[in-house]
């Protein structure tokens, strides 16, 4: 780059100062030389250098949306502009007229301009956004200006002009562009202290957004990528500084071993992804076999997956570890009024929008002046010759004359006209020829004034409603360019995923007891499970007391130990069963507790806290499983029976805080396990949240019910397939869901589909086949459509008959879909619905149902009663879901 490029005009030569002062200069009598103090310099000069890359090369004007090299190609594809491709070592050579900073960066700038589909029309290899192949050699290589370039971006009369940076041409100020460029293409820029980085926008979004503000109303603008993905846009904040942008690839189960990603994240390209992928499979985050890249004109990346590896877990592990799911931080920087401001996207559409409705009135204006002016010389060139005031110069001895002549005899017509004539109003009559005046129409002269005048009325009107006239603008803007631009970026809400819960076991856990060692480099010592590395780990000792510590290849945890486990956050399933005794020769206490919330590293006790306590018994149960105990006391006198059985289902579960329930008030001597016990806790509560389609027990979205054992989630997809699934929470489900709820066997399903080969609407009911594949209930023909589906007890259809290809008109038809056809299997084909022609036909109201009731059984009633009575507990149904017994504490 060439320093004198980066000086305002006004700096002097060599860099802005005279040579003497900045050479440092020779002593003749010594040859010593005399250094020159430079203070000051580096301050002025920096500041010149930043202010010149600031608004001259990084950040974009925010009228236009571009920045300077962006602006200089345009204007020199225009001035090539012949209809015909150019090359594009053509088009850099014109363009280096005004810009002066090589032919790189402005071969860099055509093809992202080219690459953001909108203002030029490429041909040839222009590289791909998705694999990040670059284009070819600009020899080999041609552009145009598109028709929404020239239609949009370009009009000479409305565009201010400035000299190149060598005074041997013009170029634009800016570009007279009536549409929000800069935040349809999106921009990014690093200056001297600060950047810029606006994301791109929907091109119809856009135009929606512009006519709402145009009408006072509120509207709202999300980014919409090329890439196409998913994007989370909570804290988008308008695109303002600060605001935070969650991008993910779409990623879908092709089936148990294998996953395919479809569209990619922007600014990623398929080679970084699948290396971002291999890099977390080398490290261990995640476990696949393999990696296909079959992308050509749309993505499509094969995961082949590991034996025993949930494909669930695996992409929730994607998005945690690569680059399947990356953060962006928008930073609203542009020029506006020649400096930098920082705004955010709303404003940028108010002002480009308001720019829009400036230059409309502006070409309006420009259009009703040359229409004035035609009137003019057209009424005029009327009243020259029909007036025959061309013979009145026949005498005149000079030109003055003649036109001191003309002007006379056009004197008694001036009142008609609408301006006042000049000498080159006259001067052009002069030059009209005689075989144009022989051949004049007045008919035709009259038509022509007056079509002139009714456009002028038709501009006037324009210009006196500008804001309609600009909407009306924008509309015609949609209609034309519009088709073909609607989102490709889905805008979801996202789960956050918790990296520990998602990490392959990557590592495996070893323990020795007795010095209170745990690491994954204690191969020789006990083995405990397998974790991953950046798991937590939980070890409880024989005194009570308890540590949270990140795993490690060999950490102390204190002597004694007695369980270690991979700790889970807020895992309230998980249930501890314990008896400690209270000191060295207290009594014991019972307890039952979940460990949920803790610091790392911090040691905590389980017992009262006195001198000697120690844990006599202890049992991790994952699903709050509850054991019946043998507890052995200590002999003394008078004491006859020194054992008894204690049923851990009778006690509560509480904080770990709690003391706990008195065992005995004899001294314990120790404590076995009888027989094992079965989960206490009730029912598990599942939601659906619609918002990210998600799993969770944490009450957000719809409640789907209560799940234990082998209880199963049936969805049905508008493709016309059904699919189980279990109740994990890790669950992806896809994205054309119809139905998702908790599966019922009393429950039909009904569904209208449109039969591919015929063309006919048809009927069918059956209950679903339960399995974990993905079963199409349409047939093999591919060409079939599902319209509607119902899985209510007594569902009614609608049909309304096409009046114009039946014979004659039909009344709308409602049929109870139970009677109408039996349940059969999901491969039937159903039956038809009507052998009319069908307009339109859905579900509608079902009929009232009523469940048929089921008589108790009283003896199992009674038992229950009992029990309850015995053991102090709340009945079935009480919303506890607990057996507690009370105890003192």
């Amino acid at each position: 780059m060439n320093d004198d490029n980066l000086r305002p005009d006004n700096l002097p030569e060599e860099q802005g100062l005279p040579e003497k002062e900045i050479q440092p200069e020779k002593q003749t009598d010594t040859g010593e030389y005399k250094t020159i103090a430079l203070k000051g310099m580096y301050q002025n000069w920096f500041l010149d250098y930043a202010s010149y890359v600031i608004l001259e090369r990084a950040v974009p004007e925010m009228l236009d949306g571009l920045k300077p090299v962006q602006r200089r190609i345009l204007h020199a594809m225009k001035e090539l502009d012949d209809g015909r491709y150019n090359k594009v070592a053509n088009i850099i050579g014109h363009t280096m007229k005004y810009h002066p900073h090589g032919d790189a960066s402005i071969g860099d700038a055509l093809v992202q301009l080219g690459q953001k589909d909108l203002l030029i029309d490429m041909q040839g290899n222009w590289g791909n956004i998705l694999t990040g192949d670059s284009a070819a050699a600009p020899r080999y290589i041609e552009a145009r200006l598109s028709k929404f370039a020239n239609e949009v971006v370009f009009n000479p009369k409305t565009t201010k002009w400035k000299p190149s940076y060598d005074g041997r041409n013009q170029e634009p100020v800016n570009l007279p562009v009536k549409f929000p460029l800069l935040l349809f293409q999106g921009v990014e820029g690093i200056a001297v202290g600060l950047s810029s980085k606006i994301m791109p926008h929907n091109f119809n979004e856009l135009i929606d957004a512009a006519i709402a503000h145009l009408r006072n109303e509120e509207f709202e603008l999300y980014p919409d990528f090329n890439t196409g993905g998913l994007v989370d846009v909570t804290r988008y904040s308008s695109g303002n500084r600060g605001g935070k942008l969650r991008i993910r690839a779409k990623i879908s189960q092709l089936d148990k071993k294998t996953l395919v990603i479809t569209e990619i994240p922007f600014g990623v390209t398929t080679s970084t992804l699948i290396d971002s992928i291999l890099k977390a499979n080398d490290r261990g985050k995640i476990k696949i076999r393999k990696i296909d890249d079959n992308t050509a004109e749309n993505v499509e990346i094969l995961i082949h997956l590991a034996p025993n590896v949930s494909p669930d877990l695996t992409i929730d592990a994607l998005y945690a570890f690569t680059d399947c799911e990356i953060s962006e931080s928008p930073n609203a920087c542009v020029i506006h009024n020649g400096k930098p401001i920082f705004t955010d996207v709303k404003h940028i559409l108010k002002v480009t929008t308001g720019q829009t409705v400036e230059l409309l009135r502006q070409e309006l204006q420009i259009r009703l002046d040359e229409l004035r002016e035609e009137w003019h010389n057209a009424s005029l060139e009327k009243i020259f010759i029909e007036k025959e005031i061309y013979l009145d110069i026949r005498k005149s001895e000079s030109f003055d004359e003649a036109i001191r002549t003309i002007d006379a005899g056009l004197e008694p017509y001036k009142p008609l006209l609408r301006r006042k004539i000049t000498r080159a109003d006259i001067e052009r009559l002069t030059e009209i020829r005689i075989k144009r005046i022989s051949a004049y129409n007045t008919f035709k002269a009259e038509e022509h004034i007056r079509n002139l005048d009714g456009d002028m009325e038709e501009v006037q009107n324009h210009l006196d409603h500008l804001i309609d006239y600009t909407i009306n603008w924008y509309k015609q803007l949609k209609k034309k360019y519009g088709p073909g631009r609607e989102r490709k970026t889905e805008i979801r809400n996202f789960d956050n995923i918790e990296a520990a819960a998602v990490a392959v076991a990557n590592q495996k856990l070893y323990v020795n007891k007795e010095e209170g060692f745990i690491g994954t480099a204690l191969k020789k010592d006990e083995y405990v499970c397998d974790c991953s590395d950046i798991d937590d780990i939980i070890a409880f000792r024989s005194n009570g007391t308890f540590i949270v510590t990140k795993v490690a290849e060999k950490a102390f945890v204190g002597e004694g130990i007695i369980h270690v486990d991979v700790f889970r956050r807020n895992d309230d399933r998980t249930v501890y069963n314990m008896v400690y005794q209270d000191g060295k020769n207290g009594l014991s206490f019972v307890k039952r507790f979940s460990v949920v919330g803790i610091t790392r590293d911090k040691e905590y006790d389980l017992t009262q806290g006195k001198e000697g306590s120690r844990v006599q018994y202890f049992t991790a149960n994952p699903n709050g499983e509850a054991e019946v105990v043998k507890v052995t006391l200590r002999p003394r006198p008078n004491l006859r029976k020194l054992s008894f059985e204690y049923d851990f289902a009778l006690l509560a579960i509480k904080t770990r805080t709690a003391r706990g329930n008195t065992l005995s008030k004899y001294l314990v001597r120790n404590v076995q396990q009888k027989e094992n016990g079965v989960s206490t806790l009730r029912a598990r509560s599942i939601w659906y949240d619609e918002t990210v389609m998600r799993l969770n027990a944490d009450g957000r979205g719809r409640l789907l019910g209560e799940f234990e054992s082998d209880d199963k989630i049936l969805t049905i997809n508008a493709s016309g397939h059904y699919r189980f699934y279990g109740y994990d929470l890790a669950t992806h489900f896809e994205d054309d869901l119809l139905v998702l709820e908790k599966y019922d066997p009393d429950k039909v399903i009904s569904s209208l589909y449109l039969e591919g080969k015929t063309g006919l609407v048809y009927l069918k009911r059956f209950q679903p086949e339960i399995t974990d594949r993905k079963t199409s209930f349409l047939g093999d023909e591919p060409e079939s459509k599902l319209l509607a589906v119902s899985l209510d007890y007594l569902p009614r259809v609608k049909v309304v008959f096409d009046g114009k290809l039946n014979p004659r008109p039909y009344a709308p038809e409602v049929i109870n879909v139970a009677e109408f056809i039996d349940i059969k299997s999901f491969k039937a084909k159903g039956k038809r619905v009507s052998n009319l022609a069908i307009a339109r036909v859905d579900f509608i109201d079902p009929l009232p149902y009523t469940p048929p009731v089921v008589e108790p059984d009283e003896t199992f009633d009674e038992e229950t009663e009992t029990l309850n009575e015995k053991t102090n507990t709340p009945k079935p149904g009480n919303q506890a879901g607990l057996l507690p017994l009370e105890f003192d504490d």
